[in-house]
């Protein structure tokens, strides 16, 4: 499968691109330092039977958008902000738009429409929606005061998702660890991730392989279509 990845160079992005390709699918890693990210041998994907393309370009670039979405058969977004979340809370300050990922997702989207490309799978964030309920008080608090302005745009973000009439699939990680062997939470080690549809959840903390093989496993699943993935370990 030829598998578009936006904000492929760090973090969710850049495990879910090694995993793509290890998976054998022809991932073109789409970033605004792709091309430095995935140059050297060990920021690349590692070892596997698909392939990497990297290519440097903004998602809020809608001509780049297009270029790099052109002759896919899927779509994975995983959009965000790398910089101190208090600062970009409380102060507004981030080098990356604060409205990135639903900006970057309906630049995506237009993208898709344009050429054709259907297959979507869209990074959300655990919290959204009735997933609210399942948190704690602690949780709330962080969302509310600490990313509060990129929570609310991930709300935005999966609206522009689920209005944009494509085969979607929204997935909803708790909290992101880069866990050695992809154990967090105490999960045995290299254990698949649990994944619920009715917004409930096990631990509060996922590491990014094991988030990483979700988003693989859901590109070809036609069940995925249509559906919100609850994401922990």
């Amino acid at each position: 499968m030829d598998v578009l990845v936006v904000g492929a160079t760090r973090g969710s992005g850049l495990a879910i691109t090694r995993e793509l390709v290890a998976a054998g699918h022809r991932v073109t890693a789409f970033g605004r330092t792709a091309s430095t990210a995935f140059a050297a041998p060990a920021a690349g994907p590692g070892a596997g039977p698909g392939s990497l393309r990297p290519v440097d370009g903004d998602a809020l670039d809608p001509e780049a958008v297009a270029k790099a979405v052109a002759g896919q058969d899927a779509v994975v977004v995983t959009l965000g902000i790398s910089d101190n979340p208090l600062a970009v809370q409380w102060l507004g300050r981030s080098s990356t738009p604060a409205d990135v990922r639903s900006r970057g997702t309906a630049t995506v989207v237009a993208a898709m429409r344009e050429t054709g490309v259907r297959r979507l799978v869209v990074q959300s964030t655990y919290g959204l929606g009735d997933s609210w309920a399942h948190l704690d008080l602690t949780w709330k608090l962080v969302f509310r005061f600490v990313i509060g302005r990129q929570f609310t745009d991930s709300g935005r973000q999966e609206e522009v998702v689920r209005a944009s009439g494509l085969d979607w699939t929204l997935v909803r990680p708790v909290s992101l660890t880069d866990a050695p062997d992809d154990a967090a939470d105490g999960a045995d080690v290299g254990s698949p991730a649990h994944v619920t549809t009715d917004d409930t959840r096990r631990g509060l903390k996922v590491s990014r392989g094991q988030l990483a093989r979700v988003h693989a496993a859901a590109l070809a699943d036609p069940a995925a279509v249509g559906a919100t993935l609850s994401v922990s370990a």
